[in-house]
């Protein structure tokens, strides 16, 4: 029986391959908040970059000023 020893592919990080985050993407800005409480997930998660990850971060608030998204679910 084989072994896991917790290596894992590497993510790659979605706005590097050319998908970008807009906070009127409603759908595309969900798969970066938790699904439980709505918090922003973090990049060991996510697999962006840290560039990226404070766009993301950026954009998901700008989503829930706008009220495209709850606070709070």
């Amino acid at each position: 029986m084989a072994e896991f020893h917790g290596r894992k592919k590497k993510k790659i990080c979605q706005m590097c391959a050319g998908k970008p985050v807009d906070y009127k993407n409603v759908e595309v800005m969900k798969k970066y908040i938790s699904s439980d409480k709505g918090k922003i997930l973090p990049r060991r998660i996510t697999g962006t970059c840290s560039r990226h990850q404070r766009i993301v971060a950026r954009e998901v608030k700008k989503a829930r000023h706008m009220a495209l998204i709850p606070f709070v679910k």
